[in-house]
């Protein structure tokens, strides 16, 4: 079965005039439900993740002030968003419907978060629209209950996995994989352990020739037990933040790719859903419901 994790605390409620699309993740499960891709026991809602589990990823320091509010304004602007409880209640969840779907997927062979893939949040600061790092947090609890002990992160999203570079920098059982734009944020980019850079305006040929031939090395090198994918949908051309220049059907191509890649080589796969910000609400919404539709399809 195709596990899904929603909460209604995914589409938090921004102060007005904040662009950021927190409608789609209440979008997304409407979509799938009405065209009748997944029914409603597909989704589950997480509780929010324990501290314990937090903090085997995040410093003490960083997250006591972030649950306490005392972040100074430097590192809220960071984030940027305004710091409320329910912004970090929120943090919780994603993070624990990422863990959740890990341990499905190691079940099913695919879960998915509807929200998640804040991968540029680091061990001891928030950034980018992040303020814990769902996958790192994630990873770092299956690794410590022994649960898996080798781990791939394919980070697609537009930007640099940075948060989530940095946090595994010294940990050998962790191989992170970021593909993004070159000039993309962030500015200081930090060390994945593979790096693919583009420039701007890479299209669907190009972009998918690149993956095609990566990720099949990857898979042969890390010998995985699990892979966390970050399949944001701002690689399209559409995109306001994104300056690559895919096409919808390039990005389904891109998420069949990984999928039927994980499901030949027997490969538990936890999705998050990353970025998307394109003008059009309609285009987010599609291009994140056909990696659903390509899970479902290439796994059930």
């Amino acid at each position: 079965m195709l596990k899904i994790a929603y909460d209604p605390i995914y589409k938090y409620k921004l102060p007005k005039g904040h662009r950021f699309p927190m409608i789609k993740y209440e979008l997304i499960p409407e979509q799938l439900l009405y065209e009748g891709t997944v029914s409603e026991k597909n989704f589950f809602s997480p509780a929010p993740l324990d501290e314990e589990t937090i903090l085997l990823t995040h410093t003490r320091d960083y997250w006591f002030r972030l649950r306490d509010q005392q972040l100074t304004e430097r590192e809220i602007r960071a984030i940027g968003f305004p710091l409320t409880p329910q912004l970090v209640q929120r943090s919780r969840v994603i993070a624990s419907g990422t863990l959740q779907c890990a341990l499905y997927a190691q079940q099913y062979g695919v879960a998915l978060n509807v929200a998640g893939g804040t991968h540029h949040a680091y061990a001891f600061r928030g950034e980018g629209f992040c303020c814990t790092n769902d996958i790192a947090v994630a990873a770092n609890y299956l690794l410590h209950h022994n649960i898996v002990h080798k781990i791939l992160v394919v980070d697609l999203d537009v930007h640099q996995g940075n948060g989530t570079a940095h946090i595994f920098r010294n940990e050998p059982r962790v191989f992170t994989f970021s593909m993004h734009g070159a000039k993309n944020f962030p500015l200081r980019k930090e060390v994945s352990n593979l790096d693919i850079g583009l420039p701007d305006g890479t299209q669907d040929r190009a972009y998918l020739s690149i993956l095609k031939k990566t990720l099949p090395i990857l898979l042969e090198k890390v010998q995985p037990e699990l892979v966390f994918y970050l399949s944001g949908v701002d690689v399209l051309a559409s995109d306001k933040l994104g300056r690559l220049g895919l096409t919808p059907e390039g990005c389904r191509e891109r998420d069949r790719y990984v999928l039927e890649m994980c499901k030949q080589n027997r490969l538990p796969i936890a999705i998050s859903m990353g970025g998307g910000y394109s003008e059009s609400l309609a285009i987010i919404v599609e291009a994140h419901a056909n990696t659903y539709r390509m899970a479902q399809e290439i796994f059930f």
